[in-house]
């Protein structure tokens, strides 16, 4: 879940110049792009949890050559 402050500094950032209706609460709008964006969010998780690990049928010697990548340390043998 998105924090709804952070994405209405991240929004007002970067609509610097666009005119909101008056008619579409800040509010509304804030909470209505964040439900957007955890649905787009949610279905890429999907994605790189099928591909990550290799749909259901993991590759464990992979794994540990990213864990090792992105963690700068070893993972010992089991």
């Amino acid at each position: 879940m998105l924090d709804r402050e952070v994405v209405k500094e991240f929004l007002e950032d970067k609509m610097e110049g666009i005119e909101i209706p008056k008619d579409i609460p800040i509010e509304i709008l804030i909470e209505t792009f964040c439900k957007y964006t955890e649905d787009d969010y949610y279905e890429w998780l999907k994605d790189n949890f099928k591909s990550f690990f290799n749909h259901s049928n993991p590759d464990w010697d992979w794994i540990k050559g990213r864990i090792k990548h992105y963690s700068k340390g070893e993972v010992k043998d089991a």
